[in-house]
């Protein structure tokens, strides 16, 4: 614990003193994107709230309640927790403005009128150096983010008000995706004493409302599917296999970084042995694959013009050499103090569900190593940080815990603006 509070610490003065010498590493509050501004907002009473109503029942209920009701209770919670804390920034700026700003995906949803000629020619508007190039977190993914807005928007439900709720609203199931997959994982238990501390995971802060909590959300149920389908026998666990490669496969088309999203999925597969569910996942997977393909958009090619464009951006005076161990400070601040309490108790946990959770923190390791990402991981690592959760189950005196990883994001989300 004290390890993890001077890596934080230590990165919070290094990155001060590289802002002061003029390097430009682009966050105004290091390790995190956002600036000191303490405020209070109509969110503030909802969120602390929440925040005594799980601390004080939430391992109680876990215990208690039947199984889907629990599930129920726990998606409820998450969401206006989540909601809540976007809404101590106000409606506006904490949940419209998030994803309408000239960077954000909302902005390019009115260029497209066809999406299948859209599709054709979307890696051609990669690079910034040609005319009509996509906003930068349009350009910067693959299209399925996009293509999911365009498809809002479609529904009638266009602009940033109802495509933030969309956002809250799937990234808020994730730690009922986890809860699924470790139950199937035979670990009901755990999956149980785990619940309340996915709900209150101060990563919610940006959950609401940035795209990638929302990237958590398809990530976890794709994860949780293909558990259930690989113990499962009969028709409901074959579609539910196929079900998880076609969100697993949709994964690759949300960002590019979702590819290390196979390694949870892995996981689930080496530590159940199912040959059949696998099989049937891939078949889901390929199925996105080739429609994407045919459709006209390469993934690959996209890959390698977003390299050309991260190149020549901020990554260019975001150094490395600070970086690659900031970027970890950054996401201790999203997973919260329980679950680095919690990380030297993950070798307790049953074997296939601590090999799940360390797919996820392998996963966020290559991705820091990588070097494609340079700060706003607090954000960007959500898919794999809801999964880090999981050992929390084995801390004594939960609601302790609880307490302080509900205090955490309290206080980053009233002390700080936050991007997202």
């Amino acid at each position: 614990m004290l390890a993890a509070a001077l890596v934080v610490v230590l990165a919070a003065v290094v990155g001060r003193a590289l802002l002061a010498a003029g390097v430009d590493i682009f966050l105004p509050f290091p390790p995190l994107l956002a600036e000191w501004l303490p405020h209070i907002g109509p969110g503030t009473p909802a969120a602390v709230v929440v925040a005594v109503l799980v601390v004080a029942n939430g391992p109680g209920l876990a215990d208690r309640l039947a199984w889907r009701p629990l599930l129920g209770a726990a998606y409820a919670a998450a969401f206006v927790w989540t909601l809540a804390l976007a809404l101590v920034d106000g409606w506006q700026r904490g949940v419209v403005e998030r994803l309408t700003s000239s960077q954000e995906y909302l902005h390019d949803v009115p260029r497209v009128t066809d999406i299948g000629a859209m599709l054709r020619t979307f890696a051609d508007h990669i690079l910034t150096d040609r005319p009509g190039f996509w906003t930068t977190h349009v350009g910067a993914h693959p299209p399925g983010a996009l293509v999911t807005f365009v498809w809002l928007d479609r529904l009638g439900l266009g602009g940033g008000g109802p495509a933030g709720l969309f956002v809250m609203l799937a990234g808020a199931s994730a730690p009922v995706a986890v809860a699924v997959a470790v139950r199937a994982l035979g670990a009901e238990p755990v999956a149980r004493r785990a619940l309340p501390f996915g709900v209150l995971l101060p990563g919610a802060v940006w959950v609401g409302v940035s795209a990638d909590g929302m990237f958590a959300g398809v990530l976890a149920w794709g994860v949780a599917l293909l558990a259930v389908g690989a113990v499962g026998r009969g028709p409901r666990a074959d579609l539910a296999a196929l079900a998880a490669g076609v969100l697993l496969g949709w994964c690759l088309y949300l960002s590019y970084g979702l590819v290390l999203g196979g390694l949870p999925a892995l996981a689930v597969l080496a530590s159940t042995r199912s040959v059949r569910a696998g099989a049937l996942a891939a078949v889901g997977t390929l199925g996105v694959v080739g429609a994407f393909t045919a459709a006209g958009f390469w993934w690959f090619t996209g890959f390698e013009r977003v390299q050309v464009i991260y190149a020549a951006s901020i990554a260019e005076t975001r150094p490395y050499a600070y970086f690659v161990w900031a970027n970890l400070a950054a996401v201790l601040l999203a997973l919260g103090p329980a679950v680095v309490a919690a990380a030297r108790r993950a070798p307790a946990l049953p074997s296939g569900v601590a090999l799940v959770a360390g797919a996820a923190l392998a996963a966020i390791l290559i991705a820091d190593v990588s070097g494609m990402s340079k700060g706003e991981v607090e954000r960007i690592w959500l898919p794999f940080a809801c999964w880090l959760v999981v050992p929390c189950a084995l801390l004594p005196r939960a609601r302790y815990w609880l307490a302080a990883q509900a205090c955490l994001a309290l206080v980053i989300n009233h002390l700080l603006l936050t991007v997202w």
